[in-house]
């Protein structure tokens, strides 16, 4: 099948399930009649976009990044390595350690992010701070911005 349908139906198939790896993404496209291998599927997860975040439970799942029509791409989350210092939670915040003068850029990004629990950001000159409503989800927002600087 076309590779526009195969990639509709990874996206269909993130959105509905917590899929943590690429044999398993192989799995559920064969059972959806794809004639899929590995190696496509890598591809295929780079050119969606696709990241994979830590869940509420500890494990890993694929995801997109949430911007409308607009993905954060793979060049992105190597500006956000190079540019962010630290994540540390405080109480029911996420605190963003920037370079000077990038928070604006890094504070866009996050919001493009699927993180759980999230309910506003705000940033100054080198800092972002996310909110979230309790300090558990505080730490497990950091953990999974923290996955994304490795």
């Amino acid at each position: 099948m076309a590779r526009s349908s195969r990639q509709s139906k990874i996206l269909e198939l993130i959105s509905t399930k917590e899929i943590g790896s690429q044999d398993e993404l192989v799995a559920y496209l064969k059972a959806a009649n794809f004639d899929i291998t590995q190696a496509t599927i890598s591809r295929d997860i780079k050119e969606l976009g696709l990241i994979k975040l830590q869940t509420g439970d500890g494990k890993y799942k694929y995801a997109l990044m949430d911007g409308g029509e607009q993905q954060v791409s793979n060049k992105n989350l190597s500006i956000f390595k190079d540019t962010v210092i630290s994540v540390k939670s405080a109480n029911n915040l996420c605190v963003i350690k920037t370079v000077r003068g990038l928070a604006c850029g890094i504070c866009a990004m996050i919001d493009k992010l699927n993180v759980d629990g999230v309910m506003g950001s705000v940033y100054g000159d080198d800092t972002v701070m996310i909110i979230l409503p309790t300090s558990d989800e505080a730490v497990k927002a950091t953990q999974t911005l923290e996955q994304l600087l490795r």
